[in-house]
């Protein structure tokens, strides 16, 4: 946007600054910000599920002890007249005592019979001890270890004593016989549940507890103590299961009031109905209902069990609201215990929160063992008495007219007050009181499809929502509607099932006996499904058959392998991914699918998406694949064929712009490892064998005078790969402890401080000597080994891996497997490492195990058992290195990469073990793969098959558990991002806001013009020397890189933010850096020489660095030399070079540009392609020829064009149009410079000119139509470095002969600066890079003698 500059900041007219960074900023995608980057691959922790009932119990026998003796008062209660008479509603004075007594009995029993139908009831009338004695035996002896119910009532004798005993009569009933509850306890064993329906009846339940305390005691005791005469008695039963409900408490008498029952206690438990809509009829408020008496509500229609009917409604809404209060009241385990375990206990507690509420109106406390909260003023009981309201209020007209009944609002009503919780609440408060009605509205077909979906919407808050439902007990609800046949809630079942699976996967078990997986199966296949509710179907099938064989067998039979087969290129990528990894699951060690794969070619049909645009998909892929050859069973010539074609496939994704995916691709080899592990064994050893025939010249021999950095630097100390997976190397360890550490470990059996390079370190000795036993904290091939052996094995290019005679297919994965293990993800090289490991040390145990027994160096220590780890180290004369954890906390200084500052002396050395100091002392990245931990003895290690299962066991990735993450998850949540009021949308805002001043204020300056730059603004000596050095667009941090480290510094403070380890190995070097999505939560992005590209996050900040990514940007890199200039300009350009190679180590590394508009990142360099990514897709879409034969030293690149303008060493400047095919993409060639081009610049403009320099210093501009230049000017010879300012119109050239110059557009010098400012004019090192801000006038400079400098614009512009 070209304006000028006085209308762009006049209030009337222009943008405001808001206006401006919304057009530009929130429009720019951002690159590597996906879950995949931003979390761990790992499944969530599960949670302890609590809600399954480990012991669901029955209650199969019920003693009715009635005590009531008709007609004769028991002496210690004085009756008021009227009083209380009806028990079991029958008034005993209306017929005979006998017959009465008989009648109450019966009554009683039909009674409980209405809740628990199936049990076995005696009934015992007016007993004797003895006769209850008798009962109680019987009745246990018959339960065996099932519920017993014990009933007594007490009308018809005296109170229970402080003793602990209640009472029944002797044979003639002429004296009251005390019964000790102690012996009741005896008889009557464990679990058992007690009702005691008498005054004073909290008494009992006190003397119950202190006897069982007392048997508690006594069983202790002979426990303890054998030969106590406690221990010889036979002991009894413990009374820990047992639950007791009494009608009062100690000091309180039921009540006599002759409107109620005398058993009301009784009535409430077992006719909570009845009793209920009496005592409602009771109270003042139901004068509110006119015509309703006594006598109307004996004759509401109905039956307790219809729910269509009144009476069976209320029964239904009392049953959901004493269910209700009970689970917000109690703690969870207490209501899993009494409301979900046993049927009977269950309707009793719900009747007793009827009964509390009841008797308390008449001074009444009943009292329960386990004790309840008071439940008596819920605020739910208000809806009861309004539900009972709107129901009696119909009964005249209904009797009298016989009107239609209308049914209750009350589950409608409490699905609203459901549904404002769920949409007006905040996230973490108190869980919605309705969840149980949710539940008991299931049951009925008016309101289940909004229940379902309000129980979903419900589960979508996340585990724990999950949690909570199952404790309710939703499970046997959802499971039993699988047997609906009804289409409508076909969407919402497959969402709540999802959620389940997600949250406890162990419900597969329930599904396949249930026949539930036919249901999802029947979702699967049908094509009018929307996509998402497929991929929800195809998840729960993905976990049925997960790792269990059942499900398997069902699945199988189901057709689900052909269902899954023709979803796999649906346009959906959820359903994509999880149709692979279902499949996968289900031939995972499952012969018979395998075989019905291999049928359908599945196989085959996968293959295509190993290319899919998303990487979870092209994971999956790989997953299925890997399970598909990873099966034990014996193979066949047909099936090892197969194996060998996956296995070829497979291998074309070694290069992979996903680090997931090429984890889950070691994962998938290693399973072809394990199966084919002979063949494996053999290829390994013929590669150690030629490793160690062959000398590499590594890429930086110590005798290339580059190798070394200049003197100045410290000699080259190895800094070793295995630094706690480099991600944090700050936290691992500091440069005193490490240089330390590493002294200790000398790497070459000299003993010599010879330079380390992979080509000279002897592995002869390690690969025999320490193979002594798996304990050995070393791995057999070390990092070196492995990258020597992947550069010895002819590897010149992968492209050639495809179709190559099968007989090498073991080769070639072996190849695979290297190139694999050289990584630059960590992650992916560990895994790779420790396969590679798992083979060779089979290999060698194999080949040669008197070698191994008779190596002389083994004597000099004890053997290497776990005991004696430490011993080898005290003998290498160097001191005890530090542990790792602590070492950070002991210095205080600022952590950085090993060895930078002064020299490091190495101790006299004795060489333990061939030379090799076990170092997982320090890092314990790299413990012995086969060491299960010090209990396992050294033995297990030589069973010839001990290890078999060992890859295949351990090699997990955790991508499909971690896949799983997503349906536990929120789905229809609102993302963060795009909440208008959450934290994270502020700071974007406010980082938008950031970025629109800085460009608004850098404009002001660039458009007044810049007639100097050579204000010193900075100057700090770098840790490393400076080879590229990267603004920030936005804030005031710049990043220097040296050959293997970024240090970032604050340019207006002053001050050193961070440094850390690239981690590229030894021989290679940074050539290139990005910040990646500057505009909002940047990203840095790495290139090194040998193709490698890193990403970090959380640098310069006060987190530790991450690697968020990394991938080989560019494979089969070539070392080149410099283009070959013509004769006029020989002898500088070979100085320059000489010089530049010293600095840089020949060849132009890897040059990068990155598009933040489209997520495309070019890249190219020692390489006769430019290879573009797409960093959405994490893969390669492009490779454009440069048809020339040298490399690309430097590339520019305008999206709105689609132009890339390439440098090559050549001399040449060539321009593609990425739109065309690969033969006729290159639209121009300029070859006007005799020398290898520095920069080519193609301005961002619509018109923009392309403008580049060569090492001899002419800058040549060229209009991107013309063949020949527009311009040509020209700067100073022996050019090091250059960079133009894209805004202002500058570029600076730094010179060997150690000065800078300044041009305007004209080329006009408008600076030249040769001294540092306050080191009493030191002279500017020679210049190693140099950059300017995209914006503001600030031009960054490194030079060799580790010095890093900024210079501006003069104060006054600024």
């Amino acid at each position: 946007m070209k304006m000028d500059s006085d209308l762009l900041h006049s209030p009337a007219v222009g943008l405001t600054e808001e206006e401006e960074a919304d057009m530009n900023d929130w429009k720019l995608p951002l690159t590597f910000m996906k879950k995949r980057h931003l979390e761990k691959i790992e499944g969530s922790k599960a949670l302890a599920q609590s809600w399954r009932m480990k012991d669901r119990m029955k209650t199969v026998s019920v003693a009715l002890v009635l005590c009531l003796n008709v007609g004769v008062d028991p002496p210690d209660v004085v009756k008021t007249s009227p009083c209380a008479r009806l028990e079991c509603w029958i008034d005993p004075l209306s017929m005979s005592p006998q017959k009465a007594l008989e009648t109450i009995g019966a009554n009683l029993q039909k009674q409980y019979e209405n809740w628990q139908p199936r049990a076995r009831y005696k009934q015992s009338l007016d007993p004797t001890v003895d006769e209850v004695k008798k009962l109680c035996t019987s009745l246990r002896r018959n339960a065996k270890e099932e519920r017993v119910l014990f009933h007594y009532n007490g009308h018809g004798v005296p109170r229970p004593t402080v003793n602990g005993e209640i009472w029944v009569f002797n044979k003639n009933y002429t004296q009251y016989i005390p019964l000790s509850i102690y012996d009741l306890q005896t008889w009557m064993g464990s679990p058992s549940i007690f009702v005691y329906d008498c005054s004073n009846a909290g008494i009992i339940v006190k003397s119950f507890k202190q006897f069982a305390l007392q048997r508690e005691q006594e069983l202790e005791v002979a426990a303890i103590n054998p030969s106590h005469p406690l221990a010889q008695m036979p002991l009894p039963p413990s009374m820990k299961n047992c639950i007791q409900l009494a009608a009062c408490e100690a000091n309180e008498l039921l009540p006599m009031n002759p409107d109620l029952p005398a058993d009301l206690f009784t009535s409430c438990l077992t006719t909570p109905i009845k009793i209920a809509l009496r005592w409602f009829c009771m109270q003042k408020s139901a004068k509110l209902v006119p015509g309703v008496t006594l006598d109307l509500i004996e004759k509401i229609p109905g039956r307790l069990n219809d729910r269509r009917t009144p009476l069976g409604e209320l029964n239904w809404i009392f049953t959901a609201i004493t269910d209700t209060i009970a689970w917000n009241v109690l703690p969870r385990d207490l209501f899993q215990k009494l409301f979900r375990q046993d049927l009977l206990v269950a309707s009793l507690f719900r009747n007793f929160l009827l009964a509390e509420r009841i008797m308390r109106s008449y001074n009444c406390t009943p009292v329960s063992s386990p004790r309840l909260p008071p439940t008596y003023m819920h605020a739910m009981w208000q809806a009861w008495d309004l539900a009972v309201d709107i129901c009696l209020s119909q009964l005249p007209t209904i009797i009298e007219e016989g009107t239609a009944f209308r049914h209750s609002p009350f589950f409608a009503e409490q699905l609203t007050a459901f549904q404002v919780w769920l949409t007006m609440g905040v996230e973490n408060r108190n869980p919605p009181e309705q969840l149980p009605i949710v539940l008991q509205v299931l049951l009925s077909q008016v309101h289940r499809l909004r229940a379902l979906d309000l129980l979903g919407r419900f589960l979508d808050l996340g585990p724990w929502a999950v949690s909570l439902a199952l404790s309710v007990g939703i499970f046997p609800y959802v499971l039993k509607l699988l047997q609906s046949s009804a289409r409508e809630l076909r969407p919402l079942l497959v969402f709540i099932w999802a959620k389940i699976l997600a949250v406890d996967s162990s419900c597969q078990a329930d599904l396949v006996k249930d026949n539930g997986h036919k249901y999802f199966l029947s979702v699967l296949a049908d094509s009018y499904m929307p996509a998402e509710h497929r991929t929800m179907a195809v998840f729960i099938l993905a976990v049925i058959v997960n790792n269990y064989n059942t499900g398997q067998e069902a699945c199988l039979q189901g057709n689900l392998i052909a269902n899954c087969l023709e979803q796999l290129s649906d346009p959906h990528p959820l359903l994509r991914q999880w149709v692979a990894i279902c499949l996968g699951r289900i031939w995972q060690n499952f012969e018979p699918a395998r075989w019905c794969g291999v049928r359908d070619s599945a196989h085959e049909k996968l293959y295509t998406l190993l290319s899919d645009p998303i990487p979870e998909v092209r994971c999956a892929a790989v997953f299925a694949l890997g399970t598909f050859v990873g099966n034990s069973a014996e193979r066949t010539d047909h099936s090892t064929t197969i194996d060998h074609n996956v296995a070829m496939m497979l291998a074309q994704l070694i290069n992979d712009g996903s680090p997931v995916v090429r984890k889950e691709l070691v994962v998938a080899l290693s399973h072809l490892v394990v199966q084919y592990e002979s063949n494996f064994c053999t290829v390994a050893l013929q590669f150690i064998e030629e490793e160690k025939n062959y000398a590499v010249p590594s890429p930086a021999n110590a005798a290339e005078p580059g190798n070394m950095t200049p003197v100045r630097d410290s000699p080259a100390i190895p800094r070793l790969r295995s630094v706690n997976s480099y991600t944090n190397i700050r936290a691992v360890t500091t440069a005193r402890n490490l240089n330390k550490s590493l002294q200790n470990l000398n790497l070459n059996e000299e003993g010599g401080p010879a330079a380390f390079s992979p080509g000279n370190l002897s592995t002869s000795s390690s690969a025999s000597s320490t193979l002594g036993s798996p304990d050995n904290d070393e791995y057999i091939l070390s990092f070196e080994t492995i990258d020597k052996m992947r550069r010895v094995s002819s590897y010149s290019s992968l492209n050639s891996l495809i179709g190559v005679s099968f007989n090498s297919v073991y080769t070639q994965i072996w190849r695979v497997l290297l190139h694999l293990a050289a990584d630059p993800f960590p992650e992916v090289s560990d895994l790779a490492m420790k396969v590679l490991n798992s083979i060779a040390y089979k290999a060698t145990m194999n080949a040669r195990p008197q070698r191994i027994l008779d190596s002389g160096s083994l004597t000099q220590s004890a053997p290497a058992s776990p005991t004696s780890k430490g011993t080898h180290i005290h003998q290498a004369g160097g001191s005890p290195p530090m542990p790792s954890t602590s070492s950070s906390s002991l210095t205080n200084e600022v952590p950085k990469p090993p060895a930078r500052e002064q020299p490091a002396t190495r101790p006299p050395y004795t060489p333990t073990l061939g030379g090799q100091a076990p170092h997982s002392h320090q890092f314990p990245r790299t413990r012995k793969m086969f060491d299960k931990g010090p209990e396992q003895a050294a033995e297990d290690g030589e069973e010839p098959g001990g290890h078999r299962n060992y890859v295949s066991l351990a090699l997990q990735t955790g991508l499909c558990d971690w896949s799983a993450k997503y349906f536990a998850q929120p789905v229809m949540k609102i993302p963060e991002e795009h909440d208008l009021e959450s934290q994270v949308r502020m700071e974007r805002q406010w980082r938008f806001l950031r970025n629109a001043r800085v460009r608004r204020q850098s404009r002001v300056i660039t458009q007044r013009g810049i007639s100097r730059l050579d204000d010193q603004i900075f100057i700090n000596r770098n840790p490393g020397v400076p080879s590229v050095v990267k603004f920030h667009p936005f804030n005031t941090c710049i990043a220097v890189a040296d050959k293997d480290s970024i240090c970032f510094w604050d340019w207006e403070k002053g001050e050193r933010l961070d440094y850390f380890y690239n981690g590229n190995p030894r021989y290679t070097r940074i050539t290139a850096m990005e910040y990646l999505n500057g505009h909002d939560c940047s990203l840095l992005l790495t290139a090194t020489d040998d193709g490698a590209l890193r990403v970090w996050k959380n640098f310069a900040d006060q987190k530790n660095p991450e690697m968020v990514t990394a991938w080989q940007g560019l494979s089969d890199m070539l070392p080149t030399t410099r283009g070959q200039p013509s004769s006029s300009t020989h002898s500088l350009a070979r100085r320059v070079s000489i010089y530049l190679d010293r600095s840089k180590q020949g060849g132009a590394g890897m040059v990068v540009d990155w598009e933040q508009e489209t997520g495309l990142l070019m890249t190219s360099g020692d390489v006769r392609v430019i290879r573009i990514w797409d960093t959405d897709r994490e893969m390669k879409v492009q490779d454009i020829p440069t048809g020339a034969d040298s490399c690309v030293t430097s590339l520019s690149c305008d999206s709105q064009r689609s132009l890339i303008v390439a440098g090559l060493g050549d001399g040449s400047v060539r321009v593609f149009d990425r739109r065309m095919g690969p033969s006729e993409c290159r639209v121009m060639t300029y070859r006007e410079h005799g020398a290898w081009v520095v920069k080519a610049h193609l301005q961002k403009e619509t018109d923009g000119n392309i403008i580049s320099v060569s090492v001899n210093g002419d800058v040549r501009f060229f209009e991107p139509r013309t063949p020949d230049s527009i311009n040509v000017l020209q700067t100073v010879k022996g050019l090091t470095a250059l960079d133009i300012h894209p805004q202002a119109n500058l570029f600076a050239c730094g010179s060997m002969n150690q000065f800078i110059a300044v041009y305007n557009a004209n080329g006009d010098v408008i600076s030249n600066i040769k001294y540092y400012d306050g080191f009493m004019g030191q002279r500017i090192g020679a210049i190693s890079c140099l950059a300017f801000h995209p914006y503001w006038p600030h031009l960054a400079v490194g030079s060799n003698d580790y010095y890093m400098s900024i210079y501006s614009a003069e104060k006054r512009l600024r």
